[in-house]
């Protein structure tokens, strides 16, 4: 399969072509700078994908049979609100009219950001747990309001070209060897501990890559939405108890038990055959590392 990965330098894209060029997939990842390092089974080109012609050009002389999009700002306090929109905006609009034109699937990186928990002001309960793809979604933030449009723009990718699309949320994405998560659970203290956007939900990049390999074979038409979330929270600790400490109530409606993740993939395992394999308790212990096409 001839694939196009956008983002390619980045945390996540950057393990998607790794991963694809692993299984032998013809990879050209795409991103505002090369990597200076290879790859087998991958190329890569620097562009500008809020640019409309740059982004139809890669993917037109590309021809690929797929294109999995991750470029864009990937979280609130990097950049200002109206860039961050514009930014993610603008690149999944020429990107996925570009794949669409092309007759081309997509696989995109949406966010949990569009359910508006994770950088409200105030995070709220959510109206039922475990959350799922049809929970409500209420983002007040430019990020989480940018992957809400992203995937009303799949939604409108299908309808004027009939290609399928993949909107896949990830969760706080964590990194074999990183101290990221292992810095919050230390800290955390639920007595003086703020309110969790997400609910001390994350998913190893390993399986969110994993997730977009399965949403490329799955052999299916239209628009679906798929939710990228470890088995567990990262706290070691029980999930709905915590949500109570810290939020001072839990939803009438929870079916969560122990450390359950406050989000359900059981869609993905469901219509994918796709279930989180690694967890944090393991990727702690393990070398820090990063696809090798980065370093040189």
């Amino acid at each position: 399969m001839r694939v196009v990965v956008t983002g390619a330098t980045g945390g996540i894209g950057s393990w998607i072509v790794d991963h694809l060029a692993g299984e032998d997939h013809e990879v050209l990842g795409v991103d505002l700078e090369r990597p200076p390092g290879e790859r087998k089974n991958a190329a890569f080109l620097a562009g500008d994908l809020t640019d409309q012609g740059t982004a139809w050009e890669l993917i037109d002389t590309a021809d690929p049979d797929a294109v999995v999009h991750c470029a864009g700002i990937p979280a609130m306090g990097i950049r200002s609100g109206g860039e961050t929109f514009e930014t993610n905006v603008l690149s999944t609009y020429h990107v996925l009219e570009a794949a669409g034109r092309a007759n081309a699937e997509v696989v995109w990186t949406s966010s949990e950001s569009t359910y508006g928990m994770p950088f409200a002001a105030t995070p709220p309960l959510p109206e039922y747990l475990p959350i799922d793809e049809a929970h409500p979604k209420r983002p007040e933030d430019p990020y989480g309001t940018s992957k809400l449009v992203g995937e009303l723009i799949a939604e409108r990718t299908v309808r004027a070209f009939d290609v399928p699309m993949t909107s896949i949320r990830p969760s706080w994405v964590s990194y074999p060897g990183s101290r990221q998560l292992a810095e919050v659970r230390e800290a955390f203290d639920p007595e003086t501990a703020d309110r969790s956007g997400n609910y001390w939900s994350y998913v190893d990049v390993r399986d969110l890559a994993s997730l977009v390999e399965a949403a490329l074979e799955a052999d299916r038409e239209g628009h679906e939405a798929y939710l990228a979330v470890a088995a567990e929270n990262y706290l070691g600790r029980p999930t709905a108890e915590m949500i109570e400490a810290v939020f001072g109530d839990l939803p009438a409606d929870c079916a969560l038990e122990g450390e359950e993740s406050a989000f359900t993939t059981a869609k993905a395992r469901e219509e994918l055959g796709w279930e989180p394999e690694h967890t944090w308790r393991e990727a702690e212990q393990e070398p820090s590392h990063a696809p090798s096409f980065l370093d040189g």
